[in-house]
């Protein structure tokens, strides 16, 4: 079932409404979930790799911690937060300033960014490891089963 936007984010706690929470594609509703959205957020850097590897390291707890706690929200919304540092340190690698078009909608030049290059495979790591856990497709495998 695809991720409902039209729902008042502003009001729903997910941790206490879990029915509510449907999974999505990707990365959808990352900045919309609470208060798993404020939980993660102010961990998520990926400027360098030095930031990345911290990041990613303690998103995953957090993944981790969900899991264990049998917080599908929780563990899906790290996951999510894992994917985004990859596929936005992906958008750095490939695009000075993460710009992939510029104001007249042209397609920028692809200047690859080693550095950036690095934060996104260390994220990837993290995110294939989340996105790939047994437990994990379980309770997600169950949460859509139950609540769409």
């Amino acid at each position: 079932m695809a991720f409902d936007y039209d729902l008042d984010f502003d009001t729903i706690d997910f941790r206490k409404h879990p029915e509510k929470y449907r999974v999505g594609r990707g990365e959808q509703g990352v900045l919309l979930v609470e208060p798993y959205k404020s939980e993660i957020l102010p961990h998520w850097r990926f400027k360098t790799p030095e930031e990345a590897e911290k990041s990613s390291k303690k998103i995953y707890e957090q993944f981790l911690e969900y899991k264990e706690n049998k917080d599908f929200v929780g563990a899906d919304m790290a996951r999510k937060f894992l994917q985004m540092g990859y596929t936005r340190a992906r958008r750095y690698t490939n695009y000075k300033g993460g710009r992939k078009y510029k104001e007249n909608g042209e397609v920028n030049e692809r200047k690859i960014d080693p550095v950036k290059a690095k934060s996104a495979a260390i994220f990837e790591e993290k995110w294939k490891l989340a996105r790939t856990d047994q437990e994990y497709l379980k309770m997600k495998k169950a949460h859509q089963k139950e609540f769409g």
